[in-house]
């Protein structure tokens, strides 16, 4: 026991479970705990973006790739409001991090001091962050700070991952105490997290369930990926010939590049994926949820056909299992434990082999040809603006095996769940169930802190840059070499697409125009790179990407790509996606197929 600071404590307890970085903005709620952050500096690095909602999705992106949580740092009332956004995105997404708030002193808890929220109770604060945080915490007292903080490490990477907020008020920096450091985390390194696997009766019905099937696929998400079981579910596939459908937060665990990874399924995945889904006699899905864009909205035949298909449903979070398909078998485990369980188990059972689904493989491959004679030959159109699959290959083609993609949401981002072939695990980073605009924008800085050495590249929409352009002032005082590409296509394209299909083209509120001239409008986003000491190129034309996107890995430097697209391209659709109660669109390409025992779809 030591007489300790508050603010000493949770620093010298942020650099005991290896905390590298906090990310924050300093403010007169949180002035408090800087200093104790001075003494440590040298192992606990401050990092301090422009904007609070940035700091979280920086410790998003961070643990995305290292599975290590960070903790951010924000003041008093507006800076903690900020995050609210950037903890949405994370608990969406089943990602980690501390979120360390400020609040008013308690001495004047319920007073209405400056930022307080006292309507409903006193420094009211956490019931804010409730909703977007796996648990909140308010510590009001230095001794209670030891067991917030240790629960907080712990609650964040058991089982499900998910964020937590820590809401210190502001005395509690400076007050001290007899104290001692919390003991670490049990499971602050995902290396020694809690792995639950399969009890043995569910794993023989899982096995009855394969030995039975003639047509099963592989559905993976985030699960696999925080699971860091690529490496099994690519053997498993390959041993036994099982394809393999991705989510996108589960992308790279198997090479986009496999002969059986099939890509995304849904309204802008690909094709095979949805004929397999359409087709599969068992759907074995490791770590998914089963959303409306991964389901077509839940039409029958359009990219699942449950209950007609058996769904083996494999999850480490029991909310997930039955929440859209009621599973023929759901069960409770960790996704890499659970495909060794699989892995060990399957060689000892007769009748499970390769050749039993040697015929579905065949259809499968027939479905690829299919979609690659559609799709492959504007891969090379040469226009001016540039076509977005000519975007999407030419990258594919020019970037390293070892690139972080981050992806911000618009509909950029369709073109790449459809067809970018991620060759690595926490090598695709998306905001996927909260969709929120300025993820990739601000989650490319904390991948390139959890990744010093390797290449980070974000392909952001016009729209989405705009919100969040002060990150080239992080990048270059931080000397964060960043590549941004934005995808410059004059509008809030995915709602004018949308606009376009589902309402005539009655075109208002989305495309960027300069007065009331007609003309295109946006900033010059390669002079505004230049302008932060940042380095900006204009693409207008195809023959000039390549040369940009060398030159830009090269430097070494923060940079922005200005890639002129041409917005009245839209991505292929192969299934649906419905906006209650518009009517959903018929597939572009393909068609729905609903096995007779199933549900008849809505025509």
């Amino acid at each position: 026991m030591a007489k300790m600071k508050g603010g000493q404590l949770i620093a010298e307890t942020l650099v005991q479970e290896g905390v590298p970085y906090v990310f924050g903005i300093c403010g007169h709620g949180n002035v408090g705990i800087l200093d104790a952050l001075y003494d440590v500096r040298d192992q606990l690095r401050l990092v301090s973006p422009r904007h609070e909602q940035c700091a979280g999705h920086m410790a998003d992106a961070y643990f995305r790739v290292r599975h290590r949580p960070v903790a951010t740092l924000t003041s008093t009332g507006p800076g903690s409001a900020n995050m609210v956004m950037s903890l949405a995105t994370a608990l969406s997404d089943s990602s980690a991090f501390m979120a360390i708030t400020s609040n008013v002193p308690t001495s004047q808890h319920n007073r209405a001091p400056f930022q307080e929220l006292y309507k409903h109770n006193q420094a009211d604060f956490a019931q804010v962050m409730r909703p977007v945080v796996k648990r909140a915490f308010q510590p009001t007292r230095v001794e209670m700070l030891p067991l917030a903080l240790r629960q907080g490490f712990d609650t964040m990477v058991t089982g499900r991952p998910g964020p937590v907020n820590l809401d210190i008020p502001y005395d509690v920096y400076q007050e001290e105490a007899d104290v001692a450091l919390p003991a670490r985390s049990h499971v602050g390194q995902m290396g020694s997290r809690h792995r639950p696997g399969a009890s043995d009766d569910d794993l023989a019905a899982a096995l009855d369930l394969l030995a039975a099937a003639r047509q099963p696929v592989l559905f993976i998400g985030h699960g696999a990926t925080l699971s860091e079981a690529g490496p099994e579910i690519t053997e498993l596939a390959e041993r036994w010939g099982i394809p393999v459908i991705t989510s996108p937060n589960g992308m790279g665990c198997i090479r986009g590049d496999h002969p059986l990874a099939l890509g995304f399924i849904g309204r802008n995945g690909a094709y095979p994926a949805n004929q397999a889904g359409r087709f599969a006699d068992l759907v074995i899905t490791l770590g998914t949820r089963f959303d409306d864009r991964s389901s077509s909205s839940w039409h029958p035949g359009y990219s699942w056909n449950f209950p007609a298909s058996k769904l083996l449903h494999v999850d480490i979070d029991p909310q997930e299992l039955g929440r859209n398909y009621p599973p023929t078998l759901g069960v409770i485990a960790d996704v890499r434990t659970f495909v060794r369980q699989l892995l060990n188990a399957l060689p000892a059972r007769p009748g499970i082999t390769a050749a039993g689904f040697a015929a579905w493989g065949e259809r499968v491959r027939g479905w690829q040809a299919e979609w690659e004679a559609f799709v492959r030959p504007h891969f090379g159109d040469s226009t001016s603006p540039l076509r977005p699959e000519f975007v999407v290959g030419t990258l594919q083609k020019l970037l390293p095996e070892d690139v972080i993609l981050a992806l911000d949401s618009g509909v950029h981002h369709n073109w790449f769940m459809q067809f970018w072939q991620a060759r690595r695990p926490q090598s695709m980073l998306n905001s996927w169930g909260y969709s929120s605009m300025g993820f990739g924008v601000c989650g490319a800085l904390g991948a390139q802190l959890a990744a010093p050495d390797r290449p980070v590249v974000a392909v952001v929409g016009d729209g989405g840059f705009t919100m969040a352009p002060y990150v080239l002032c992080t990048a270059v005082e931080y000397e964060l070499p960043v590549v941004w590409i934005v995808w410059n296509n004059f509008a809030w394209g995915a709602i004018r697409d949308l606009q376009y299909g589902l309402f005539d083209g009655r075109e208002i509120g989305t495309a960027f125009y300069k007065g009331g001239t007609g003309e295109r409008y946006n900033p010059d986003f390669a002079a505004w790179a230049r302008a932060c000491g940042a380095e900006g190129f204009t693409v207008t034309r195809p023959q000039e990407l390549g040369a940009a996107v060398e030159r830009a890995l090269k430097l070494r430097r923060p940079c922005v790509i200005d890639v002129h697209v041409d917005a009245d391209v839209r991505p292929p659709s192969t299934g649906t996606w419905q906006l209650p109660p518009i009517p959903y669109k018929e597939p572009v390409f393909g068609k729905p197929h609903v096995t007779l025992n199933a549900t008849k779809a809505s025509p």
